[in-house]
């Protein structure tokens, strides 16, 4: 993985603290070619990975880039499913049987209402791998060497105890896309356990890592505990833990936390982008000089 990822947060307006600044990305990035141009300024920093969800709209941005093979030569996405909210609201519009005839193959559709609960029951981790097909779609002819669980679904089913359906996605993600499989969680100490425990070697998890313990769960220094005596491959996500530290604390902090291989940051403009990515470098380089 590369050291530096650009996040899609921005893009569809999300802000774990300013709805305003939500409303202003949301006026910002109403256009496709805006993402597009975002993007841009991100290779131009250097920045080859997008790591994104599985937002309809990255659907016509994957399609710019599949249009352009030249441009987007070595550009990687790393896609994070399921976006939760894309079936929540079709549930709100389709409701429950619309939502599965939208998104669940037909065959399997009426397999499952012929067989009932039992059905489900014997066959969830089929419909699991029905569900990654139908959102990597969108990718077809894209470099997508990392596939993420989102933490909507990796932290539910870790309160659930169904650490197999975790183990499952692992090696689907393998077998059928010659991806690693990485997990987004906001319980990174317990996360680790699990997948170790289901025999998972030097995992790639993402989760929110900054200085102010801003949602990570146990507390920053169980984090750092973790990030010491367990073998990973740690992404840190919202360093700056939603504009509460400043970029330059924020990123020294992670730069010098061990086990980190990349940090995963979003930002709206070019020079956010390119100050986040230099600051990076920066303390990187200091650390190797020390």
């Amino acid at each position: 993985m590369e050291r530096i990822l650009f996040g899609d947060n921005q893009f569809f307006a999300v802000n774990h603290i300013s709805d305003e600044k939500s409303r202003t990305q949301s006026i910002k990035f109403k256009d496709d070619q805006a993402i597009i141009r975002t993007l841009d300024h991100a290779i131009n920093a250097g920045i080859n990975t997008f790591m994104c969800t599985t937002h309809d709209r990255i659907a016509n941005i994957c399609e710019i880039i599949r249009q352009n093979p030249n441009k987007y030569n070595d550009f990687k996405i790393y896609p994070c499913m399921p976006y939760a909210h894309k079936y929540a609201n079709a549930v709100t519009e389709l409701g429950i049987v619309g939502t599965l005839k939208e998104y669940v193959p037909g065959n399997f559709l009426g397999s499952m209402f012929k067989g009932g609960i039992a059905f489900l029951s014997k066959d969830y981790l089929s419909m699991m791998e029905l569900l990654i097909d139908t959102e990597m779609k969108m990718f077809k002819g894209i470099n997508t060497p990392v596939i993420f669980l989102q933490n909507v679904i990796t932290d539910l089913l870790l309160g659930l105890g169904m650490k197999d359906i975790l183990i499952a996605f692992h090696g689907y993600v393998k077998k059928k896309y010659n991806a690693e499989a990485g997990f987004i969680t906001m319980n990174l100490p317990l996360l680790i356990q699990v997948l170790e425990e289901g025999g998972i070697e030097n995992p790639i998890i993402c989760s929110s890592i900054n200085k102010v313990g801003f949602r990570m769960s146990g507390g920053r220094e169980l984090y750092e505990e973790t990030l010491r005596t367990k073998k990973f491959r740690g992404i840190a996500m919202q360093v700056l833990a939603s504009g509460a530290i400043s970029p330059k604390e924020a990123l020294e902090y992670v730069c010098g936390l061990p086990n980190i291989e990349s940090i995963l940051f979003g930002a709206s403009s070019k020079n956010n982008i390119h100050e986040t990515a230099s600051l990076i470098r920066q303390f990187d380089q200091e650390i190797i000089s020390v």
